[in-house]
């Protein structure tokens, strides 16, 4: 008979479930339910603020930061610290998403807990950020893999700058994304946002489609700039919230000084799926700015949608998106591309089903859950359990 340790797994560093906001949500949703149903005793840390405070949802127990979001700077890293030590006097292993806290990450070691870091990105390198704030974060990313005793990369890219920056082994285990239900098209459902009357005089495939925050890796402006240089008569439909007053003044008068303010539309943050799904899956094409980062969830998202995408040139979305999405370096090749494609676009529809079945077979969160299985169905020491299948041994040896 072979015992098999599960360990109680905490996992912290996202705004909570069920998902509402970003990438991370999403992730934790969707991992979690599934390592419940396989029979792990899951935890997941939640911002505070709702008003109502569910114990659990589909089998994942929750727990609450007991203040409300203030200066998210602040914010985020004493609730990532709280969360540590919560999750200390409750479960065996810690999975943290971000390394915003880093320097905090001897905590878990502290307890003797085992510590799992996902790094998510190169923050230190992102341009929201100022002089100071990236110094910061360099040394909070030495400290979060010095700490850890495993590292997770979404992204291939990430994997191999930690590894040859660090000089650890890290484990590739990318985000995935779920094949929708098709959404037919309803303009009653623009009444569920409080900017709907904005959407109203859209129509399918008469409009362009930007999913992201609107920060300036996310090359808004040079999306903005490019679309409107194509001369294309299309609307640019942009969802997304602005972080920085600065950027969204920028971003205005290059829209106010071309009078376009009537055909590019910015919907805010759109958090039901049902009315997000419906943008995506009727959108002309849909454009990705995401320049930094690893597996962007909004690109496998829109790729599954069976969209035809058009997105920044670089080793993340390249990663990704492989043969089945056309690139961008700059304004100007955006302008022509899309140029292009006003009177091509039949010519590239194949590329629709290849996005779609290539993150139906690549990014699945059936098998993205079979892989975080395996990294938690440990000892809290990290040594792997004798009744792991052979397979399963050799499938994660294969990623390193």
């Amino acid at each position: 008979m072979v015992l098999i340790l599960q360990s109680k797994v905490a996992i912290i560093g996202s705004r909570g479930i069920p998902a509402k906001y970003g990438g991370f949500e999403t992730f934790v949703e969707e991992v979690s339910t599934r390592l419940v149903d396989q029979g792990h005793d899951i935890y997941v840390s939640c911002e505070g603020g709702d008003a109502l405070k569910m114990p659990d949802y589909k089998g994942v127990k929750l727990f609450y930061f007991p203040l409300k979001p203030f200066y998210r700077v602040f914010y985020e890293t004493i609730y990532d610290v709280y969360s540590m030590i919560k999750s200390c006097t409750m479960c065996d292993s810690i999975y943290i998403l971000g390394y915003g806290a880093g320097f905090f990450f001897f905590i878990p070691k502290i307890f003797g807990k085992r510590l799992i870091i996902n790094v998510d990105g190169i923050e230190w390198r992102r341009n929201k950020y100022n002089r100071l704030e990236k110094m910061i974060l360099y040394w909070s990313e030495i400290f979060a893999v010095a700490f850890a005793d495993v590292v997770v990369a979404d992204a291939r890219a990430i994997k191999k700058y930690i590894e040859l920056t660090h000089k650890k082994d890290v484990l590739f285990i990318p985000y995935g994304a779920v094949p929708p239900q098709k959404e037919s098209w309803e303009i009653s459902k623009f009444d569920e946002i409080s900017r709907g009357e904005l959407l109203k005089n859209i129509s399918p495939n008469d409009y362009y489609l930007v999913v992201a925050r609107l920060e300036p890796e996310n090359s808004i402006y040079e999306i903005i700039k490019g679309y409107i240089s194509s001369g294309t008569d299309k609307k640019l439909v942009i969802v997304g919230n602005f972080l920085n007053q600065r950027y969204k003044k920028k971003i205005n008068d290059i829209i106010q000084a071309h009078n376009a303010e009537d055909r590019v539309i910015f919907t805010g943050g759109i958090y039901k799926n049902g009315l997000l799904n419906m943008l995506r899956q009727n959108c002309y094409i849909y454009i990705h700015g995401h320049s930094a980062g690893g597996t962007n969830p909004s690109l496998l998202e829109a790729m599954v949608m069976e969209n035809i995408i058009i997105a920044h040139d670089n080793e993340f979305n390249r990663e990704v998106g492989g043969l089945s999405i056309l690139y961008f370096k700059d304004s100007k090749e955006l302008a022509d591309k899309l140029a292009i494609m006003e009177n091509k676009i039949d010519a590239y529809a194949e590329l629709k089903k290849i996005a779609s079945t290539r993150v139906k077979d690549e990014y699945s969160w059936e098998n993205i859950a079979m892989r975080y299985n395996e990294l938690f169905t440990n000892n809290p020491l990290g040594r792997k359990n004798v009744s792991l299948s052979k397979s399963h041994r050799h499938h994660i040896e294969l990623e390193r």
